[in-house]
């Protein structure tokens, strides 16, 4: 029985962590993904993401934890 020599995209290697998914985004494509909620940002920074959110997509909906 042969065994495959390479692993087909998609499978195998390393899984890649959210925050280096987002870095290569914005380095490669220039796509920026923020969570409103970020701790890494100041309050005036969140609330600029919140309204370019708003603007290009609506309204969030309301959560009631």
């Amino acid at each position: 029985m042969r065994t495959m020599r390479f692993t087909p995209p998609g499978y195998g290697g390393r899984r890649r962590d959210p925050d280096e998914v987002k870095r290569d985004g914005w380095r490669e494509q220039g796509l920026l993904a923020v969570s409103v909620e970020d701790e890494r940002l100041t309050w005036p920074e969140r609330e600029l993401v919140r309204q370019l959110g708003e603007k290009l997509y609506g309204k969030r909906e309301e959560r009631h934890d």
